[in-house]
């Protein structure tokens, strides 16, 4: 009898890691907006959900999991729609729809509200959760990514930013970018998170995590769909409806984060981004760190992050 094929790694085995200094981290499934999602979860306190970007999934938020436990808050990690242990649905990779399974796990943990942290695609998220769903959103912390207005609008007009989201053009092609970020063992994941980075370049067994959890069938199809939405969204019926939408101004205490050397999103498109916000705002730009900030210096990132979410009257 012929012995059967070696299955595919499963997303639990790739995905359900420890952390450094994560004792009592707890992972686990949660419903929300009709599909389940897999979050890490560690602390107790106001709760603090993390929310990923491409090419990652929950496990780029593991130094600011422990810095923000150990700081007295509830810190949670999800891994979004599509992406590490959550659902890989067939449809639903919209910003709207994916905004409210952001909320709708907020719900499910059963918090009023929470603070956004969003990093790339999370922060773009955050930005649209917050606008969306103002009153489950306690204050709203954004890196490397302008407000979905800015985004769009310097997309089109600005050549050099539209030059450094080359990826994302690349994406509007069927099955090819899926291909080439699972190719070789997911060997693109690793190239352009060096690419993107600054000096601080992650180590080997980081990339290593990254790439084991691109590999998990459907993720790549699933990653990029968001991006093919946006980009294809830009003259549809859709895509304007949400442009629109999103001239709601964030009402909620807001913490712009930004590296000075990110090569994917121009400094001058996020520092616009304060115009979209009727609240406290402040724009932190962090000296010779990449598109990965929270990851290339984390106690840098972390310091500032808890610092503002402990202070109760950000200034603007």
């Amino acid at each position: 009898m012929t012995e059967p094929a070696t299955p595919p790694a499963q997303p639990a085995s790739v995905v359900r890691l420890d952390i450094p200094g994560g004792a009592g981290l707890v992972h686990r499934d949660v419903a929300a907006n009709g599909a389940r999602f897999h979050i890490a979860e560690l602390g107790d306190g106001p709760l603090v959900l993390l929310l990923h970007g491409f090419p990652q999934f929950w496990w780029t938020w593991r130094h600011q999991l422990t810095a923000l436990a150990d700081a007295g808050f509830r810190a949670v990690a999800m891994d979004l729609r599509g992406v590490g242990g959550s659902d890989r649905t067939p449809r639903g990779y919209d910003p709207a729809n994916l905004a409210l399974d952001i909320t709708g796990v907020i719900r499910s943990l059963g918090e009023p509200d929470a603070a956004l942290v969003g990093h790339d695609l999370g922060g773009y998220l955050a930005w649209t959760a917050a606008a969306m769903r103002p009153k489950l959103v306690r204050r709203l912390a954004v890196a490397s990514m302008p407000h979905p207005r800015r985004w769009r609008s310097t997309l089109v007009s600005d050549a050099r930013q539209s030059a450094a989201l080359s990826h994302i053009w690349g994406f509007q092609r069927p099955w090819i970018p899926e291909r080439r970020l699972t190719a070789d063992d997911g060997a693109l994941v690793a190239e352009l998170i060096r690419d993107w980075s600054g000096p601080h370049l992650p180590d080997e067994k980081a990339l290593e995590h990254y790439r084991r959890a691109m590999c998990i069938p459907s993720t790549a199809h699933c990653s990029i769909e968001p991006y093919r939405w946006m980009v294809r969204s830009l003259a549809r019926p859709d895509g304007i409806q949400f442009n629109r939408r999103m001239k709601r101004p964030v009402r909620v205490p807001t913490l712009h984060l930004h590296g000075s050397l990110d090569p994917v999103v121009r400094t001058r498109s996020a520092a616009g981004s304060g115009e979209y916000v009727e609240a406290p705002y402040r724009w932190r730009l962090f000296d010779g760190l990449g598109h990965f900030p929270h990851e290339e210096d984390p106690v840098a990132f972390s310091t500032e992050l808890i610092n503002w979410l402990k202070d109760p009257e950000p200034d603007r």
